[in-house]
């Protein structure tokens, strides 16, 4: 079976790797050719994560992506992330099903809040509803949650099948916390923990960090003061961010991530409270508990399935439940070891290639 893929990205950006590239060698060894055709290039991406904008890289890109359709019928599956060209009518996709493509299209994000809730009027009257359309033209729509799927079902979508983001387990070896600890009570706390080092971690590209990490900026500065020997790791951003003296900032590459990620003892997920934000599929949080280390997020979206209070890890709203909850895992040891081994236990059962690659081929070979 030929299976192309038209992914939004290389696998340089973490939603196109993990939504489709990380599934390639689980496809192909069950038989399956793939054939993937990224929108944007590796180049437009290094631009885009420097905050450069690229125009002619963008006319490319929609040059390319034209020339791709040419070929859909040399495929026995077509694969698309989100959708075939950004901010233009579902023309192309109502042309695949009307040549009879049943297409599979799949979402990390709540992508139609581009249209429906953009600023600029053009936009919203015009491509509103592209999202929709485009779901109601596939063959099945792939959702990472449940929000996106109800807007899929919404839509008219005749196929709805739901598949988080997710990791490899063989690249995530669990943080080594096996130690012995004294017994343990809720809410005590010992002066020779109080002497170690605790570091709370984030990890994200440039955009997010200022979207989301970059508004904790008060709290975590307070946060710094009560607690002197709290570190904080910021990984995807190399500049000082004026976050304080106990941050440090360091440079993500696909290669290093995880062994950052198991520096930490708390990793830390942050969102906004919006719609787009309740599209979103948890996936730092995901990481973290891969890695047998609890989250303390905020209480929005998916968020809220992954961070489960009190078993692997602790949801927050305002600053000061932030602080808490950050004072709460650092004192009691065994507390976030539990949490963490709970948390890695629950990736193991929902949240890895382990356990979707093999729905993903069930869905393709439909």
């Amino acid at each position: 079976m030929k299976i192309l893929y038209l992914t939004k990205y290389t696998r340089l950006a973490g939603s196109s790797r993990m939504r489709s590239y990380q599934y390639f060698p689980y496809l192909e060894e069950a038989g399956m050719q793939v054939t993937v055709k990224p929108f944007f290039d590796d180049a437009y991406l290094k631009d885009f994560y420097a905050g450069k904008k690229n125009i002619s890289a963008v006319v490319k890109s929609y040059v390319k992506r034209l020339g791709v359709l040419f070929s859909v019928f040399s495929y026995d599956r077509v694969v698309i992330e989100k959708e075939i060209f950004p901010f233009l009518p579902a023309w192309a996709e109502w042309m695949l099903k009307r040549l009879g493509i049943q297409y599979i299209v799949d979402y990390d994000d709540a992508i139609f809040h581009n249209y429906d809730q953009s600023s600029n009027p053009i936009i919203k009257k015009f491509l509103a509803n592209k999202i929709a359309k485009v779901m109601r033209f596939s063959g099945t729509v792939v959702a990472g949650n449940q929000y996106l799927a109800d807007y899929a079902a919404r839509s008219g979508a005749k196929n709805i099948e739901i598949i988080p983001t997710v990791i490899d387990l063989e690249r995530y070896p669990k943080k080594n916390n096996d130690m012995q600890l004294p017994p343990f009570r809720v809410g005590e706390r010992s002066a020779s923990e109080d002497d170690k080092k605790c570091i709370v971690g984030w990890i994200g590209t440039k955009t997010t960090f200022e979207k989301h990490f970059l508004p904790c900026k008060d709290w975590i500065k307070a946060l710094q003061i009560q607690e002197p020997n709290i570190r904080f790791h910021i990984v995807g951003i190399t500049e000082d961010m004026d976050l304080g003296k106990n941050v440090k900032y360091i440079r993500w590459t696909e290669e290093t991530e995880v062994a950052e990620i198991l520096k930490m003892d708390i990793g830390l997920m942050p969102l906004q409270d919006s719609k787009w934000e309740k599209g979103k599929c948890a996936y730092k949080l995901i990481q973290y508990a891969a890695c047998g280390i609890p989250g303390v997020a905020s209480d929005v979206g998916m968020n809220k399935e992954v961070t489960v209070p009190g078993e692997t890890g602790i949801l927050a709203s305002a600053d000061e439940e932030w602080i808490q909850a950050i004072k709460t895992l650092k004192s009691n040891t065994e507390l976030r070891h539990q949490m963490g081994r709970n948390a890695r236990q629950l990736v193991e059962k929902k949240y890895c290639i382990q356990v979707t690659a093999d729905k993903w081929c069930k869905i393709l070979s439909k």
